[in-house]
């Protein structure tokens, strides 16, 4: 038999008796120099780390992204080359909802990736949708409030979302996919995964297109309908992370097709709409799906902190040969959630074992709590230095992103803008059943909410499709006439 591992103390002494506080006495009070029980104790108090803002309730797997379409032409970047197989981990989340929530609610699905390249990690933080409810990152603490807890009640408000989204004409198009059929599946392996925003790849001549990434899911569409989805809620909240563990585990790997739009800069420059606004979609009659690789899932997390809970994904991790986008809410992206990990985790956070490079990391990054390295050692930590430090490497950069404008301002970004075309396409895009589903849905999560944010509501359908606002109308009861 194998003889077990003594257990110790976080600074290695071995602990006796890990049953038993010492005491004055059988009966005695606890004595202050059980320094083990003290350290139990402190310890317990402080394992939780702040949740996400957003995307707090999550599951996440790891993988491989297999190349297998040559898109050289576009991009220069080592893990898109045919043939290269990277590691990567994907995170699944809800989005409104806290840590505890349950899996099988209607909301958003985060399709967080992470993919271990040989030139630093590339991180794509999506959503299950291409598109999403703001364009201006301005509104975007105004708009998540709205779906968390209200400072009177502690409770989430169908009226504060409903008020939001009816003063914000942006929204109707995502809107519109939430309270579709797409808006509850019943799984995270039945969902498509996007990069939502527009990014840009670079060839290696230095020149960039714009680009939209898309994951296919290979195990189709499945969806609940709401009904369906309290019954699961009764039965397990997490119905999700259930099945993507279980399907991993007896050797079902879920896999998506992995493909990619393009654009040209004289194609953007001609688009009836903004193509860096990210709610619009690219129309993939205009702009066809090209063929790169398959995503699959094949191995669990071993340790759910570890790897799941202290993961840490951002937009701000790009590499070369691919690259970001004006869009104004990618940008702000770049800041905002390295900054949210830096907050939640720590400002080494990127030193953790899931969240470190494949590959060396040279820099001049020093300090901060929990450095758990060697923290660079003797070496210099400053640049220019003459003692043979990390130096930059001009063949990586990008090429100069034109800018437009003109000058610097705060411009209306509702003014002028088509807001109703695409979610008019997508709502004559379903059949009438679809459809039914949701003008239903949509009707009954208005339940309560002010007649008037209703009635401005229903204006935006109409605009969108005289019959998505006529059988929104019928099911509310109210008029917009």
């Amino acid at each position: 038999m194998t003889k077990r591992p003594t257990l110790t103390t976080t600074a290695g002494a071995p602990i006796a008796d890990n049953q038993n506080s010492m005491t004055a006495g059988p009966r005695g009070p606890v004595l202050m120099q059980d320094y083990e029980l003290m350290e139990k104790l402190a310890h317990q108090n402080r394992e939780r780390i702040p949740e996400r803002v957003v995307h707090a309730k999550g599951s996440a797997a790891f993988g491989n992204l297999t190349i297998t379409g040559d898109i050289s032409k576009y991009s220069l970047a080592k893990a898109l080359t045919k043939g290269a197989n990277s590691e990567c981990l994907l995170r699944f989340s809800t989005v409104a909802g806290e840590k505890g929530a349950a899996d099988a609610e209607r909301d958003v699905r985060g399709f967080a990736l992470k993919v271990y390249t040989d030139d630093g990690n590339w991180d794509l933080v999506g959503n299950n949708t291409p598109v999403f409810f703001i364009r201006d990152p301005y509104k975007f603490p105004d708009f998540i409030r709205t779906q968390k807890r209200m400072p009177d009640t502690n409770m989430r408000s169908a009226t504060a979302m409903w008020d939001f989204w009816s003063l914000s004409p942006e929204a109707l198009h995502q809107v519109t996919i939430l309270m579709s059929d797409r808006g509850l599946p019943i799984s995270y392996r039945h969902v498509n995964g996007y990069g939502s925003h527009t990014y840009s790849l670079i060839n290696d001549k230095g020149e960039r297109i714009w680009c939209k990434f898309h994951f296919k899911t290979q195990q189709g569409h499945k969806h609940y309908t709401n009904a369906e989805g309290a019954e699961i809620i009764g039965q397990d909240r997490e119905s999700a992370q259930h099945d993507l563990f279980s399907a991993i585990e007896r050797g079902d790997f879920p896999r998506w097709d992995f493909k990619i739009q393009v654009m040209t800069d004289a194609e953007a420059k001609a688009f009836k709409w903004n193509p860096f606004d990210v709610t619009k979609v690219w129309p993939h009659g205009d702009f066809p799906l090209i063929d790169v690789g398959v995503l699959e899932l094949n191995r669990n997390p071993e340790n759910y902190h570890a790897q799941v809970e202290q993961a840490s994904f951002s937009p701000s991790n790009v590499v070369p040969g691919i690259s970001w986008s004006p869009d104004k809410m990618l940008q702000a992206r770049i800041f905002s959630y390295a900054d949210a990990h830096r907050y939640r985790v720590g400002t080494n956070y990127e030193f953790l074992p899931v969240n470190r490079p494949k590959v060396p990391v040279n820099n001049y990054i020093r300090d901060g709590a929990m450095r758990f390295d060697d923290n660079g050692g003797n070496a210099v930590n400053y640049e220019p230095n003459s003692f043979d430090g990390p130096a930059e490497d001009p063949s990586v950069k990008a090429p100069p992103l034109a800018l437009d404008g003109g000058f610097a301002d705060r411009f209306n970004h509702r003014e002028q803008e088509d807001y109703y075309e695409q979610p008019g396409n997508l709502f004559r895009l379903m059949n009438p059943q679809q459809q039914g589903r949701l003008m239903d849905n949509m009707a009954g999560a208005m339940a309560g909410v002010p007649e008037e944010m209703i009635r401005l509501w229903i204006g935006h359908c109409h605009k969108a499709d005289p019959a998505y606002g006529e059988g929104l109308s019928q099911r509310t009861g109210v008029s917009v006439g």
